[in-house]
């Protein structure tokens, strides 16, 4: 898995990043989406802490860590998520693994349904029957957060992942399963895996002299760092007395589409214009910021990576990856 990816401005958390550590060190620690975007620099800071690592993933992979070991399964098949938590024992479960569509259509619903849902239920099970010290459930900013008649969820995968989070609530309530839910936010970084995703895809296409395809890029977000979202998982799994939670992990701040493409630009030195316009806006976009209260108050959870510079350590990741690539 190679050395964890540190946040350049992280100079002054080595204490609170070997207290972390501390209490992680040789947990049996199972992860599934470990070979996803957040999962792989999860999966990285966790062995680098000393944890006991099982990682689940639909396809067979070669374990490059001894600390380190791959599972094959497929969260949808009860009967192999039940084998994997007898043979693991996991003190601490972070699950992760979803299928992420954006798409309003139709042909969303089922996929979502099945990968996310049906999957959550199924861990879930599984961890109740086998019984463990902490399940750190992935949840959405997407989720509504407003509960009244008018209430729906703005896209497939958002009502999938409202409905894990409820699963989640009901599985620590009626069967005691200690599961925290934190929300994540708009996250970007080295790494990532889907490059139709905003930043790598405006950053690969500026970098390669081409104009990216945009919508009006009105949209604003709350942008997280990876490496801030890596930091707010493990404070999840270890921060006692927040059982049932549900919290946000996010910057608590808005910007639009368009400054990041802006900002991007000009990180890159980009003497091409990239194309407002030329795509729709999806309807239903949520727009809320995180709300930072609960996550600093009792995680102790401040963000550490400004925008500036999480975005100039991304593109010059993906600067990298095309010189190598071209060599």
């Amino acid at each position: 898995m190679g050395q964890p990816i540190m946040s350049p401005n992280n100079e002054d958390i080595d204490l609170e990043r070997w207290t972390l550590a501390d209490r992680i060190a040789e947990k049996s620690v199972l992860v599934s989406g470990g070979s996803g975007f957040i999962g792989t620099h999860l999966c990285r800071r966790l062995i680098a802490s000393g944890a006991r690592l099982h990682v689940v993933s639909r396809e067979r992979r070669k374990s490059e860590s001894e600390r380190l070991q791959w599972w094959q399964a497929d969260f949808k098949d009860i009967v192999a998520v039940r084998q994997i938590f007898k043979d693991t024992q996991p003190h601490l479960v972070f699950h992760l693994a979803s299928q992420v569509i954006g798409a309003r259509q139709l042909g969303a619903v089922l996929p979502t349904f099945y990968d996310n849902l049906a999957s959550t239920v199924h861990l879930l099970t599984a961890a109740a029957e086998t019984g463990c010290q902490r399940v750190v459930l992935a949840s959405s900013s997407e989720e509504p957060q407003i509960f009244d008649d008018t209430t729906f969820a703005c896209s497939p995968y958002a009502a999938s992942k409202w409905a894990s989070s409820i699963y989640g609530r009901m599985f620590q309530q009626l069967f005691q399963l200690p599961v925290v839910m934190p929300r994540i936010f708009m996250t970007y970084g080295p790494d990532q895996k889907d490059l139709e995703k905003l930043v790598p895809f405006v950053t690969l296409n500026l970098l390669r002299g081409e104009a990216p395809k945009l919508s009006s890029g009105r949209r604003r977000a709350d942008w997280i760092y990876v490496d801030d979202v890596v930091e707010g998982l493990l404070r999840a799994a270890i921060t006692p007395g927040i059982e049932g939670c549900s919290f946000d992990l996010g910057s608590g701040t808005l910007v639009s589409v368009r400054e990041i493409v802006e900002r991007i630009a000009e990180i890159v030195g980009a003497s091409i214009e990239p194309t407002f316009g030329a795509l729709p806006d999806r309807p239903f976009e949520q727009e809320r910021p995180a709300d930072t209260t609960f996550s600093s108050d009792k995680l102790g959870y401040h963000p550490r990576t400004t925008l500036n510079l999480g975005l100039e350590t991304t593109v010059a990741w993906y600067r990298r990856q095309l010189s190598s690539a071209s060599n």
